[in-house]
């Protein structure tokens, strides 16, 4: 049997794909983001196992909510990579993970560590640490925080011990500032 082609569509017609719930849709949406997304939920569980699952539960919610996208409201790959990042930071907070991660052996400790080192995601490829460098420094850091390491806003609040109002704001401005480059 012959590798199958990947399929890519524009945004366009990946939406409307997949509103009509079709096969070409789905591999579509799989072919298309499949790699950044498992980087994304990699970058915040760290566990190669479990970010393969997460991507799937990501790929299956993005399935069956896909009508509450509305285009209006941001970009398709944006919506996705908040399902895949909510979906990332439930399961690091659920019991499961936390005793799992205390009772992990050194060995695995070691393949956590080397597979951290790999590309994963690597933002030098994505050309996005270049982009995200030439922020101010406290949008930097707490897009850093919020995106790449999964940090939820209040969390980021009392880490960097500043009001939440400003990590929201600091983060809506950094947004801003990288759509600029992309528009």
């Amino acid at each position: 049997m012959s590798p199958r082609t990947k399929i890519s569509l524009s945004e366009d017609e990946l939406v409307k794909a997949l509103r009509n719930k079709e096969k070409a849709g789905a591999e579509a949406l799989y072919d298309m983001y499949s790699s950044s997304l498992y980087g994304i939920i990699f970058r915040i569980v760290q566990h190669e196992e479990i970010a393969e699952d997460l991507l799937q539960d990501t790929f299956v919610r993005i399935w069956n909510s896909f009508s509450s996208y509305d285009a209006s409201k941001g970009r398709l790959f944006t919506w996705m990579v908040n399902i895949a990042r909510n979906i990332s930071i439930d399961k690091t907070r659920s019991k499961d993970f936390r005793n799992s991660s205390k009772t992990e052996d050194i060995e695995n400790n070691v393949l956590s560590l080397e597979m951290q080192s790999g590309n994963a995601l690597n933002p030098e490829i994505l050309g996005l640490k270049e982009l995200v460098a030439k922020l101010k420094p406290e949008q930097k850091i707490v897009l850093d925080m919020v995106y790449f390491r999964g940090f939820t806003h209040a969390e980021v609040s009392e880490e960097l011990e500043i009001p939440l109002g400003t990590v929201k704001t600091r983060l809506r401005n950094g947004i801003i500032s990288l759509r600029k480059v992309f528009n």
